[in-house]
């Protein structure tokens, strides 16, 4: 071994040691990763995968730093094969057409896509046929739920895996493999187990938070032990507000739509309050639009509309000015009329259909077959439309939406007299006789 070559391996490792602690430290096969036993343990539809050398195109779900991309990455390199990785917002068409003409080279390849969520029709369109025909295999990964956000074309032909918050006591574990590791912190340092059990608390099953935290230690911390009074002094977020596997989270944003329904203003900024202090946008955002949409509703339709700015106008400035139409679009909500009636109805629709599957008239649809001109819907003839019956035949008069009698908004009031107008029409199917009728 030359004195060069001896050189040129410890910059490359002194380089290699300023990287962040959660990339030094990323798994390279799936023995390495931490938790995930329903993916990777003995029984695992990963392990399993690669006993048997089966390729699959997945979709990883999960929330932020719970290691989809990680597992992606592991999963490939333990299959032995060569992947590509790229970002469905970063990566461009250039970038996926140089991806797939590499992966074409090899008998079997993965695409590792972050963000997969975000692939728009023109990158799908590229990508849909070389999955399909099994050129290349898709490794998707999003924080998103994949039934509400992946295109149905690419969800189809994927599987969808969770992955998981992990628990305290696989964040512990992570945190003392990283002290321990050459390319961790090397037994620089130690931290006590009540002390470890405390950042496992405070970072909500994020491997990726943990371990930068205990990057922050290790800069800050002069001592080589550190106890828990030290840890707290670096990390001030309060307990509870981070404690998800003690549910003081889910506690939190549960009371928020309570207090919202009850309109009960101080106590929902209080809780609005916790959540913004660790800086929870996301939840912040999708519970304040279920309230406006399922508690508020049609009791007030200009403070739904609101609210999508104030959230808008969160996510432009971020913390903490975010705080402020935070604050403006829970005071609203608090204080507006209330209305289910909308959302008890959908309810109501969903449970029905879910048992009912009834046939759609032909007249409603899309392209009628073997139906005469007299008997199609009449597009020219709008002063029809409100006589048509839309329901099928065996539930023509069955009655989804209730209006609330006891509202107390204007708007609402509006509505339901109209809603009662459109009731005492007497609608029909027959659309020949319809439209004789002057």
């Amino acid at each position: 071994m030359t004195i060069d070559f001896v050189k040129y391996c410890n910059k490359y490792y002194n380089v290699f040691m300023l990287k962040p602690l959660a990339f030094r430290l990323r798994p390279k096969n799936i023995d390495e990763i931490i938790g995930q036993k329903h993916l990777v343990g003995k029984d695992g539809v990963l392990r399993n995968a690669i006993e048997t050398h089966t390729m699959l195109s997945i979709i990883f779900f999960g929330p932020p730093g719970c290691g989809k991309t990680t597992i992606a990455e592991a999963f490939a390199s333990s299959m032995g094969v060569k992947y590509v990785k790229l970002n469905a917002v970063t990566s461009n068409k250039k970038d996926l057409e140089a991806a797939i003409e590499e992966c074409k080279l090899f008998d079997e390849a993965f695409i590792i896509m972050d963000e997969v969520h975000r692939l728009n029709k023109d990158k799908q369109d590229i990508l849909l046929p070389y999955v399909e025909d099994g050129t290349i295999y898709l490794l998707g990964c999003t924080t998103q739920n994949p039934y509400m956000v992946i295109n149905k074309a690419i969800r189809s032909r994927c599987h969808l895996l969770e992955v998981k918050a992990l628990s305290n006591e696989d964040i512990v574990e992570g945190l003392k493999r990283a002290i321990k590791s050459k390319n961790g912190l090397n037994n620089s340092i130690k931290i006590n187990q009540d002390a470890l059990e405390y950042i496992a608390k405070l970072t909500s099953g994020d491997m990726r938070y943990a371990l930068n935290f205990l990057d922050v230690i290790k800069m800050s911390s002069k001592n080589k032990v550190v106890d828990i009074e030290k840890v707290k002094s670096i990390l001030k977020v309060p307990n509870y507000q981070m404690d998800s596997d003690e549910g003081e989270h889910y506690d939190s944003v549960s009371a928020l739509q309570k207090s919202i329904r009850g309109s009960d203003v101080d106590a929902a900024l209080y809780y609005l309050a916790r959540l913004c202090i660790v800086q929870d946008l996301d939840s912040i955002k999708r519970r304040l639009l279920v309230i406006a949409y399922e508690d508020v509703g049609l009791g007030n339709p200009q403070a739904v509309n609101r609210v999508h700015n104030a959230i808008n106008a969160a996510e432009f400035v971020g913390f903490p000015e975010a705080v402020i139409p935070l604050g403006f679009a829970v005071t609203e909500l608090t204080l507006s009329p209330k209305s289910r009636a909308s959302c008890d109805a959908m309810h109501r629709a969903m449970d029905y259909a879910a048992n009912h599957k009834l046939d759609v008239m032909d007249y409603l649809k899309y392209t009628p077959v073997n139906v005469q001109e007299e008997d199609k819907y009449p597009y020219d003839r709008p002063d029809l439309w409100a006589k048509i019956q839309y329901l099928p035949e065996l539930i023509k008069d069955m009655q989804f939406y209730d209006p609330s009698e006891s509202s107390s908004s204007t708007y609402e009031k509006s509505i339901n007299e109209n809603y009662l107008k459109f009731k005492k029409i007497k609608r029909t199917s027959d659309l020949r006789n319809l439209k004789l009728k002057k």
